[in-house]
């Protein structure tokens, strides 16, 4: 587990790194939001993903049982195949579509929200420049 800094939330965001530890970013719970949303901050850029994506992940992830790519994609790109890029917008998902919320801006889960699951001891995450991986780690 990555040693993370903040508390998720607005006022003490977790401050992160992308998979490939090229960029830097904050990333919060607003459980007041509807829906409940996991809040990314990127820049000046917000991206808002539905705040159950936490769980779900993890769950897919354990029963996925190995690892899996993370495919981030922009919204308006196709995600790789078997990638927790296309779960994050599949229609077979718990959401049934999406977990992003904000159109434009629906895309990259695989590259932010990993990190977080990371940081919270629910999964381990590769960190190469390119193609990383995540897998679950038993919940504690």
């Amino acid at each position: 587990m990555s040693k993370i800094k903040g508390k998720g939330t607005l006022e003490s965001p977790w401050e992160l790194k992308t998979p490939p530890g090229t960029s830097e970013y904050q990333a919060y719970r607003d459980e007041k939001a509807d829906p409940p949303a996991l809040v990314v901050q990127v820049g000046k850029t917000q991206l808002r993903y539905h705040l159950r994506c936490i769980d779900d992940l993890h769950a897919l992830l354990a029963k996925h049982d190995d690892w899996m790519p993370l495919g981030s994609a922009d919204e308006q790109k196709p995600a790789a195949d078997g990638s927790v890029e296309a779960w994050g917008r599949a229609s077979t998902n718990p959401v049934k579509g999406w977990y992003g919320l904000k159109k434009g801006l629906r895309g990259r889960f695989g590259m932010y929200v990993p990190p977080v699951l990371e940081a919270l001891g629910l999964a381990e995450l590769e960190h190469l420049p390119k193609n990383n991986r995540m897998r679950a780690l038993p919940k504690k």
